[in-house]
């Protein structure tokens, strides 16, 4: 599979129709994420199972300033629509492939009981960085 190019306006869509989806928040000016952009292109045609979605921050600032992002480029990765992965820098690939492993590996009934756990303690919703 292709990587796809998201917004604010699909982004929500996008991580709550895919099972697991890889975000990378990148821009035209950053040498690392020129440097990232082949491995994830090459990573996203390994796994089929899996949506690459990518942000240029630079057209989309708002999705940045929604997670809090300080530095690019940054990955995340999304789950059943909970963030379970949040790391800026460019991965090597073979680390790519180790959270792509990770993140399939996880227990989602245990990672939604957390959630739930930590939502009646703080009153949040499972995206509580990133606000409508």
């Amino acid at each position: 599979m292709a990587t796809i190019d998201i917004s604010a306006e699909n982004f929500e869509k996008t991580i709550t129709d895919n099972d697991i989806v890889l975000v990378d928040f990148w821009a035209d000016w950053c040498g690392p994420c020129k440097r990232f952009a082949p491995v994830y292109d090459k990573s996203s045609q390994q796994h089929g199972d899996v949506t690459y979605a990518k942000v240029d921050t630079d057209a989309h600032p708002s999705l940045m300033n929604d997670f809090g992002i300080q530095a690019i480029p940054t990955l995340m990765a999304f789950r059943e629509g909970v963030m379970v992965f949040n790391q800026a820098g460019a991965l090597p690939g073979p680390a790519l492939e180790q959270v792509i492993d990770a993140v399939k590996k996880l227990d989602m009934e245990e990672v939604h009981a957390q959630v739930a756990k930590l939502q009646a303690e703080h009153g949040e919703h499972e995206h509580a960085d990133h606000q409508h």
